[in-house]
Parts: C-alpha cells; sequence; structure tokens
C-alpha cells in the first residue's frame, strides 16, 4: 500500500497532516504519539512578532464544533525559528510554517525569512477572521488575493501554499486569483465566521463577537468547496475543515484534496490524526486501492 504523497515536489509519506492553530508546535501531543507518523505538520500561525491573541473569553461550543477568536496568539517568527524547528526535526515529518501578516509588507517580510528556515512548506493565512487587520481582509476579493499572493511569491524559496477563506461568494474564483498570482498550491478551508449569544445576559460569548466556526459541522462546506477548486485549478490542494475519521479522510481525497488537514477533532481526541490514518489504511485495503494518490479527484458523477 503507498500512502506517499506529492506536494510542490515535497514527499510526504501520507496524506495526514494536522491544522495550523490547533497543534501548537507538537510539544503536547508528541507525548500521546510519535510525530513521525504524519505526512506532515502544520504548525501555529506565525506573525512578525510575538502576539498575545484576543481576551478570553475566545472559545465557545457549538453543536458539532466549535467557535474561536484566538486571534494568532503565538510567539513571534524569530522564536519559532529558534526554539521549535529544532524541536520538530527530532521527528521523521514535513514541517509546514503557517504565516500571517497585517500588511503585504508583512507578508513579504514573513515569507522572506520562513524561506530562509528549515521549513519544507510555506502556508500562507490570507483567511483568518478572527483578526483586526489583515487576515481574511486580504482573501475575500480577488484584486487583493493576487496583490499579496503575488509579492509574496516573489520572497519565496519553498513552495508556497495559500489558504483560503471560506466566507467568500465564489471560492473558484479566490482560487483562481490564487494560483494566477503564483500560488503552488492552496488548503482549504479555514474557518467559517459565526456568532454565539448569551441569552441570559444578552450579550455576545465572545470578546470578539464574532469567530470562526470549525468541527465536523463545516465538514460538508469544506468538501463542497474542495471539490469547487479542484474543477478550477491544477495545482495540489490540502483539504481540511471538520475530518475526523479515515473515511472522512478518503471523502476529502475523493472531492479533490491530495493531502488533508486536522485540526478541531485534536482537542477532543489527541490521537485523531493517528486514528484517521489507521481507518484510511482500511479504507483502501477493503476498496483494493494501492495508492493513495490514485483517490484524489477520483469522485464518480
Amino acid at each position: 500500500m503507498d500512502l506517499r504523497v506529492n506536494l510542490c515536489g515535497v514527499e510526504l509519506k501520507n496524506p495526514i497532516t494536522t491544522a495550523s492553530g490547533t497543534f501548537g508546535f507538537g510539544h503536547e501531543y508528541h507525548t500521546f504519539f510519535d510525530l513521525s507518523r504524519l505526512g506532515g505538520v502544520g504548525v501555529k500561525g506565525l506573525t512578525p512578532t510575538e502576539r498575545p491573541g484576543n481576551p478570553a473569553p475566545r472559545i465557545a461550543e457549538t453543536p458539532s464544533g466549535i467557535l474561536n477568536c484566538v486571534g494568532l496568539q503565538n510567539p513571534g517568527i524569530d522564536r519559532f525559528i529558534e526554539e521549535e524547528i529544532p524541536f520538530l526535526r527530532q521527528f521523521d515529518t514535513k514541517i509546514i510554517a503557517n504565516v500571517s501578516g497585517s500588511t503585504v509588507e508583512e507578508y513579504e517580510g514573513m515569507v522572506e525569512k520562513i524561506s530562509d528556515a528549515d521549513v519544507d512548506l510555506i502556508e500562507m493565512n490570507i483567511s483568518c477572521p478572527n483578526v483586526k487587520c489583515g487576515g481574511m481582509t486580504f482573501g475575500t476579493q480577488p484584486g487583493m488575493v493576487e496583490e499579496v499572493v503575488g509579492a509574496a511569491k516573489k520572497k519565496a524559496k519553498k513552495p508556497l501554499i495559500v489558504k483560503l477563506s471560506p466566507n467568500v461568494t465564489d471560492i473558484a474564483e479566490i482560487a483562481r486569483a490564487a494560483v494566477h498570482a503564483g500560488a503552488d498550491a492552496l488548503s482549504l478551508i479555514n474557518t467559517l465566521l459565526g456568532m454565539r449569544i448569551d441569552v441570559d445576559t444578552r450579550k455576545p460569548i465572545l470578546s470578539n463577537v464574532m469567530g470562526g466556526l470549525s468541527g465536523p459541522a463545516v465538514f460538508p462546506v469544506a468538501v463542497r468547496m474542495v471539490y469547487q477548486v479542484r474543477q478550477a485549478v491544477d495545482v495540489p490542494i490540502i483539504g481540511m475543515g471538520g475530518i475526523r475519521t479515515g473515511r472522512d479522510v478518503a471523502e476529502m481525497l475523493l472531492a479533490g484534496a491530495n493531502a488533508v488537514a486536522i485540526g478541531t477533532a485534536l482537542f477532543a481526541d489527541p490521537l485523531a490524526p493517528v486514528k484517521a490514518l489507521e481507518g484510511l489504511e482500511a479504507y483502501m485495503q477493503s476498496h483494493g486501492v494501492e495508492r493513495v494518490a490514485d483517490l484524489t479527484g477520483a469522485v464518480c458523477l
């Protein structure tokens, strides 16, 4: 059984990665399983300097998922390079560094700096709904997507993955803009914008009023958008959004993804990526699939 997948010339031993913002830098999770079992690790979103994130409360439960407005809390890119990359290099897995910025110039600087670091792939987040500036602002208009991706691509020395927002009218149009500007791959979906209200106090539950919805509730939306993007562009896709099981992974691959990222499921079960990998292997065996790459885009219409 061949589980290998190729993302822009970078070979992953299997299609299972972790979604940025849900895995930190792997310190907690490596006590539960060997990170070398993963095809790749998507690390916490990085910014030019340390960010404390938004004030609490910044998590709210929802049916079949959670809302969050964490706000890109992270130690900053320099500390990541100095402290976290050496830790992650203990494991036989690929490092996917996720970077964010508030301006085009910040994205350029982030991509240039991380390109010189010992990472394998760069994921550029232009779709975060939990920050006041930058983030989703860049990811919802084709013209802005082309501007920021085009500028960052000129500084990239590693494959550049652009993370797309689902909070748009036409996801295929945004995908085409990113690829036209030079994106080597795409990842989708980021969280859907949502809100909860405490009916006793009549106040929003989240400090930021609105936040990003993730978890099983968004899975059908993610599958639909991955399918639409696969029809629109011919670059590798990392599918994400509510994936929990091996069958979920297979479904996302059939929709058009080359690899997947597991996120919110980790909060309920730290072993979720390993269980999903084992479930994918079981699915392949029971369906006579020898190469996982053969599943990509193989939905029967």
